[in-house]
This record gives C-alpha cells, sequence and structure tokens, in this order.
C-alpha cells in the first residue's frame, strides 16, 4: 500500500492508504488452479515487485507455500479483501520470468485455449541451471627470476612431482588444469604448498557451453574465411538496396509493423534479411531469426556467424538442457544480439528486441501440435507488438493468409522477382507422367528420364537431390490372398517396412518382425508395397553401383549433430546423390547441386487437409530452387500420376501468383481460411463411448447458441480425425466456421467453459486450434 495526499476543499490535505494488489497464476499444473489469484502486496515488496516475478505464496487452507507469477498489478480489488492474503516473497536465485513472456503466455491461453501452465512452460521452456565443468588454469606467479629459485629449490629437496611442475611453468606461464595434472600425474598435496607460497594460483574461467563451435568444425570445408575474421558485408544488387534502404528509414522514422518479403529461390532474401538486422543491433536493439528445420541450422547459423560473430547463438530442441540454459542466460543477460532457432526461439529473453524475422514463414512447422496450438507467426506479432519491435516474413511461397494480408494492405509488401547471383537462373522444371511411365512398362521409381538425367550428373561430377516425403523401405505389407495389410493394434495405420527386417507404426513407435504369412488369413503369400527413403537408397545403389549416396531421414538424424554431419559430408562433396524426405530440399544452398527429383509428387496431394494443393505447390516450388544456384544449370523432375492439377502446373512453371489466384478461388468457394475462420476443437479419449457422448453435447450446445447469438457460424462434426485412432486413443473434431474470428474465440471459450467438468474424466483431453 501507499500514500497519496488529496485535497478536501478546504484547504487542508489528507493521506488516504491506497492498497495494491498482484493478480497471480499458480505455478503448479492443476486446472482448478488455472485462473488468477488476487493477493495483497505488502508494503515491503510495493518497490522491487513487478508484473512478471516468481514469488512465494500461502496457498490453499493449509498456507502451503507455492511458487506463482504475477500476471498484473493492480489497484482493483477484485474479490472479498478480507479473504485475501499476502504475498510472502520474491523467488530469489532462480530463472528470472521476463514480464514480456508472462503476458505473452496470457495472450496465447486467452487466444488459443490452453492452461496457463502449458503456456508458461511454452515461453519459459529453461528453468533449472545445468553447470558444466568449469575450465580451469594453473598460473605462475612468478617472475622468471623467481621461478629460477624455486626450480632450484625443488631440486635440493628432491621435489619430483613439484619439479615436473615448475619445469613444465617455465616454457608456458599458464597451463591447462586437467591435461597438465593428468599428465605429469599431479596430485592435490602437490599443488597446496604451491598454492599457499604464492608460486602458483588456480584461475577458474566462468565460461557458457557453445554449440556454435561443434557447427564451425562440421562446417570446415564448405565455408572460407579465418577464423575470427569477419567478412566484409555482400554489395547488395539495387532490388535488395531498396527493399533495405526502405526498412531502414521506416525504422528510423520509428515506424514498427509487420512485413512480407516476398522473393522467388535465389533472390537473396538472407543478404537483405543481414542488413535489416545489422540495422536494427547498430541500435543497440536485438533480434530474434526463427526458421522452420534444425536441419536448417548449420547453413544458417555459420552464415550469420560469418557476418556478425560470437554476438549471434542458437537455440533448439536438439540441443542439451545445459546448453539450451546458456543460450537463455547469454540472451537473458544481453551477452549476445541475435539468436537463430526454429518456433521456440521466438521467446528467448531479450530485453531489448527490435526484430523478429520469420524465415520460410509459410511452414507447418511453426505450428504447435501440442497445446497450446499457437501459430509462431502470430505469436511472433504479438510479441514485436510488446516490444515496440518491427517482424519481417520472408518466403518464396509465402502463406495464403500471409499473402492475402499484405494484398489487403494490413501487411507490408517488398518483393523480389529475380535471382541475385548474375550467373544464377531457376532451374528448367520437366513434370514425368507416371501414369505413361507404367503404360510403357516402367515400375520403377526412377522415370527413364530422371535415370537418363542422373547418369548425366554422374558423368560431370555433380550432385543431386531425390526426396519422397516417406522413410522406411515400404509404405505397408499387404497379403495378396485376402487383401488386408498389416497394421498397427493401437492406430489406424499401417506399419512400414525398415531395413532391419522390422515394422514399425510412426505415430506410436510400436514394432514387430516382419510376419512370413498373413496375420488375418495365415496366407504365405504377403510382400511389401511402395517405397520410402530406404527402398530408394537400395534401388540407387543398385542402379548405380560407383556413386556415393548418403541418406537423410529422421531415423539417420535422430542423434545428436546427426543433420549437421549428412549436411556437412554433402556440402564437402563427399557424396554424389542426397537422398530424403522433405527436409533436404528446404533452404538448403550446395552450388554443385544441379538435379532436384521429387519421386512421388502426389503424396501431399492426398492428405485429407484443405491446405493440401498449397503445401505440395510450396514444397515443389522450394525444391526446385535448390538446383543451379551458382553458374550450373539446373533441373527439377517433378514425378507424378497427376500432371494437369493446378499445384503442379504452377509449380513447374514457378508461378506463385497464378497458383495463388487458383486456390484462393477454390478457399472462397468452400469458405476454407483466409477466406473465412476456422476452429478446430478435437477431443481425445480411450473411452471410445464417452468421447461420442462429449463431441455430441458440445456440438449441439454450439449449434444452440450459433443460431441465437452468432449468425453465419458454419459447423461440420463431429467427425472422426484423419487418424482415429492413436495409441489406443480415439480422437474426434468438431469444426466451427465464420468470417468473424472474434465469434470463433467467443465459441472456443464457450465450448471450453463446458468442456471443463468433463476433461480429464477418463482420460478425455481437448485441443484448439484457430486458423
Amino acid at each position: 500500500m501507499y500514500n497519496r495526499r488529496c485535497g478536501s476543499g478546504r484547504g487542508i490535505k489528507r493521506q488516504v492508504v491506497i492498497q495494491v494488489y498482484a493478480n497471480i497464476i499458480i505455478d503448479i499444473s492443476h486446472e482448478s488452479v488455472d485462473r488468477v489469484f488476487q493477493y495483497k502486496v505488502p508494503e515491503k515488496l510495493e518497490k522491487s515487485l513487478q508484473a512478471g516475478q516468481q514469488v512465494y505464496i500461502p496457498f490453499g487452507g493449509g498456507n502451503h507455500m507455492r511458487k506463482g507469477y504475477v500476471v498484473e498489478l493492480t489497484e482493483e480489488l477484485q474479490f472479498d479483501e478480507s479473504r485475501l492474503k499476502e504475498i510472502h516473497s520474491i523467488v530469489e536465485g532462480s530463472v528470472s520470468a521476463q514480464s514480456q513472456l508472462i503476458w505473452l503466455a496470457w495472450w496465447m491461453k486467452e487466444r488459443y485455449g490452453s492452461t496457463m501452465n502449458q503456456a508458461l512452460k511454452t515461453v519459459l521452456p529453461v528453468k533449472q541451471k545445468i553447470k558444466e565443468a568449469p575450465k580451469r588454469s594453473i598460473c605462475c606467479l612468478l617472475d622468471q627470476e623467481g621461478l629460477q629459485d624455486a626450480v632450484q629449490e625443488a631440486e635440493r629437496k628432491k621435489y619430483k612431482a613439484r619439479l615436473r611442475l615448475l619445469k613444465a611453468l617455465e616454457s608456458g606461464r599458464e597451463l591447462p588444469y586437467e591435461r597438465t595434472v593428468h599428465e605429469l600425474g599431479l596430485t592435490a598435496s602437490t599443488l597446496k604448498p604451491l598454492i599457499e607460497a604464492g608460486v602458483i594460483a588456480v584461475r577458474v574461467v566462468e565460461r557458457y557451453r557453445n554449440p556454435i563451435l561443434q557447427m564451425a568444425r562440421l562446417s570446415e570445408g564448405i565455408w572460407t574465411g579465418k577464423e575470427g575474421q569477419i567478412p566484409p558485408a555482400p554489395v547488395l544488387n539495387p532490388a535488395q538496396r531498396q527493399i533495405a534502404d526502405a526498412f531502414c528509414s521506416g525504422y528510423d522514422r520509428g515506424e514498427r509493423g509487420t512485413f512480407l518479403l516476398y522473393g522467388i529461390t535465389g533472390s537473396g532474401k538472407t543478404e537483405v534479411y543481414m542488413e535489416l538486422i545489422s540495422h536494427v543491433v547498430s541500435q543497440g536493439l536485438q533480434v530474434i531469426l526463427l526458421i522452420p528445420e534444425i536441419s536448417l541450422t548449420l547453413q544458417t547459423v555459420m552464415r550469420f556467424y560469418r557476418r556478425f560473430g560470437d554476438r549471434v547463438s542458437v537455440l533448439n530442441s536438439r540441443m542439451s538442457a545445459g546448453e539450451r540454459y546458456d543460450q537463455y542466460e547469454r540472451a537473458r543477460t544481453g551477452d549476445i544480439d541475435m539468436i537463430i532457432g526454429p518456433r521456440s526461439a521466438l521467446f528467448a529473453p531479450f530485453e531489448r528486441l527490435g526484430l523478429i524475422i520469420i524465415d520460410e514463414e509459410h511452414e507447418n512447422a511453426y505450428k504447435s501440435e501440442i497445446s497450446p496450438r499457437y501459430d509462431a507467426r502470430e505469436a511472433a506479432e504479438e510479441r514485436a507488438r510488446m516490444s515496440g519491435a518491427s517482424l519481417l516474413l520472408g518466403s518464396a511461397t509465402p502463406s495464403m493468409e500471409t499473402y492475402t494480408k499484405a494484398l489487403r494492405g494490413e501487411y507490408g509488401l517488398f518483393t523480389l522477382k529475380e535471382r541475385a547471383r548474375a550467373d544464377s537462373i531457376l532451374p528448367s522444371v520437366e513434370v514425368v507422367d507416371l501414369r505413361k511411365e507404367l503404360r510403357d512398362g516402367n515400375r520403377s521409381m526412377f522415370s527413364r528420364r530422371l535415370k537418363e538425367l542422373l547418369e548425366g550428373v554422374l558423368r560431370r561430377g555433380e550432385q543431386a537431390m531425390l526426396f519422397i516425403n516417406r522413410r522406411g523401405l515400404a509404405n505397408f505389407v499387404s497379403c495378396r490372398s485376402c487383401g488386408e495389410a498389416v497394421k498397427c493394434p493401437h492406430c489406424d495405420v499401417t506399419l512400414t517396412l525398415h531395413r532391419n527386417g522390422r515394422m514399425m507404426c510412426h505415430y506410436c513407435g510400436y514394432t514387430i518382425s516382419q510376419p512370413k504369412v498373413c496375420p488375418s488369413c495365415g496366407s504365405p503369400y504377403i510382400a511389401p508395397f511402395g517405397a520410402g527413403t530406404q527402398r530408394i537408397e537400395d534401388m540407387a545403389r543398385e542402379m548405380f553401383p560407383s556413386a556415393r549416396i548418403l541418406r537423410m531421414d529422421l531415423d539417420t538424424t535422430s542423434k545428436k549433430g546427426g543433420h549437421q554431419e549428412i549436411l556437412s559430408a554433402f556440402g564437402k562433396g563427399e557424396a554424389d546423390i542426397l537422398i530424403g524426405t522433405q527436409m533436404i530440399v528446404k533452404g538448403h544452398d550446395f552450388p554443385r547441386v544441379t538435379l532436384v527429383a521429387a519421386l512421388a509428387a502426389d503424396l501431399s496431394l492426398y492428405a485429407s487437409d484443405y491446405r493440401c494443393s498449397e503445401e505440395t505447390f510450396a514444397l515443389l516450388t522450394q525444391a526446385a530452387g535448390r538446383a543451379g544456384r551458382a553458374g550450373l544449370p539446373g533441373t527439377m523432375v517433378i514425378q507424378t500420376y497427376q500432371p494437369d492439377h493446378y499445384s503442379i502446373k504452377a509449380a513447374s512453371e514457378q508461378d506463385y501468383e497464378a497458383f495463388y489466384k487458383q486456390e484462393m478461388a477454390f478457399r472462397r468457394l468452400l469458405g476454407y481460411p483466409p477466406a473465412v475462420g476456422l476452429l478446430a476443437i478435437q477431443l481425445a479419449c480411450p473411452r471410445e463411448d464417452y468421447l461420442e457422448r462429449c463431441a455430441g453435447l458440445t456440438a449441439e450446445a454450439v449449434a444452440l447458441r450459433a443460431k441465437k447469438d452468432w449468425a453465419g457460424t458454419v459447423l461440420i462434426g463431429p467427425v472422426n480425425a484423419p487418424i482415429y485412432k492413436v495409441n489406443d486413443i480415439y480422437r474426434k473434431i468438431l469444426y466451427i466456421k465464420h468470417e468473424n474470428y472474434g465469434i470463433l474465440i467467443q465459441i472456443r471459450k464457450m465450448a471450453e467453459k463446458g468442456l471443463k467438468e468433463a476433461e480429464g474424466r477418463y482420460g478425455l483431453t481437448v485441443q484448439y486450434s484457430l486458423t
């Protein structure tokens, strides 16, 4: 509380005591406390307490001490004051919660629907300090003459171990502690008298783990430049310079907003990013750069590291807990100016955030699949607004939502229509009709034209990238007698055959050995069908026995550093052909790659998602951009059973505008985003009968309320999820459409309230997704 002097109207001043209250979220995971609790702020904490801090509070009937986060400080009393308790103290020595991130967690909870605890765990992912063994060294405190006297004394008194150390110090005044102790056979009893006599000192150097050093070692041979030497900034071409100047002049005038940088593959978007980052950092501000795939980390980070030095760091889920903590601390203390990583890097605790960049903004990887199911692009826009920063979205194939907002003028729009390098041109694209290949007797995954082009690449000593969006040896194993495929008993999917003879469910991890007879009818006529990355690798090795081949998928990159090792080896020219899933064709820049092939372009077209055409177009366009980037002519081969599909035709012509017009017409006709907003409510439960009951009641409640208050609401379902059962849990989805985004948020909150008591019973869980 504090005193405020007020006038009474008669010249007499009186003091009014104003009580300050704190709205607090309890830091425990339980739905009954997933709301704001109000506490009194004691006078002793008034000057030090701030929104976002973590505090100790008495909680419950027993007044047990709990930790909580202060969401808001207010003078407004929301509960019976006689029942309010006081905050006990501020938590000391913990990783401090930045008030901005606490607010962002609250915003995510309100927008996407989750518990506050889930939102806090998302924005504050690093809470525990994990210490690294300190770097120590043995330092000589004597001058040269004093050291010689110490050596002579050790010889005279026959101190053998001490003598070995002193002579080693003659050649180096500071020695690494661990290596010196090991190689010279020293003990603590050897060092102690020398330390007490002031001959030596053991120096401990506080250091942060630096994951970029490992990347630098992996990148050797790909990037040139002396260690520690920052190369000059690249000279921007006129189109790049025009964009950079327009952004920077507006930024200097205090203009902050969201911008789309739409540039074709190879147009030099990264060089523009660097110019904008340099301008923002020069003003003492900090930058977050989001990338969609961990596999892009190596090349992306090293390019920025070469430009900006060790003021750049990286944050991703493949790092150890200790490495993540260190980078979190470096960001919090201002030791770095820029952090690069997937969507979780958005929550780096920068105090002076000036710019957020989202590269390849169209990627679905920016959408979280667990609660809160947030879209990193929307969350970034909110964080930029809160920080007074700008947001730049970059892509060669912008998402429908982003491009629509840019055309409406909600976002600023910059475009790059030409490749940056004068010797780099867009690749030629050839579409191969697999129906014709089949009619002509070719049942291989390699069309005759692709085989011909691969032979030419190998003959010229160039490189090729082949991708299929399915890992494993075969898509499924099926019986030719009864037609039944071998399925996972816990999920509604077939098992995928891998090279080791094991069949695996890629959803729950269930594995079995490949059966010799059909589990359904006992027939011995059971065989694998389809092909995954392992099968493609086997076929390529058989077809091109002298070729050096690498495979990159989830199986080969599961270990830490797996992505970097494979990409580094390919970048150094240690392989001729790189085979993998779509991760290999996103954002990479390999100068000797002249051929890229999509072996089965139709796979993504068959997905049960209204965005399947958009995703197919983006994937093929991005893949084509990997070829012919450094003076060598490039070719993209699209193998498909639907050569006349508009997304494949537009991708073959590299025509985004034509695709956008066609796709947007379908979205308006069918009522899908961005023409309208879409709310998806997914209910999951191991009890199928309870799931059906809850989903049905929710749909009835929404329909009844919509008829009364929300005209124009379209309700679909509840329907079975595309994969109805996963790990013995059944899933149903209720889809709600409306042109007014705010009404969809109201519907979500109503559904949340109605399902609150049912959620948790019989294992029922609910997830909300808003597009």
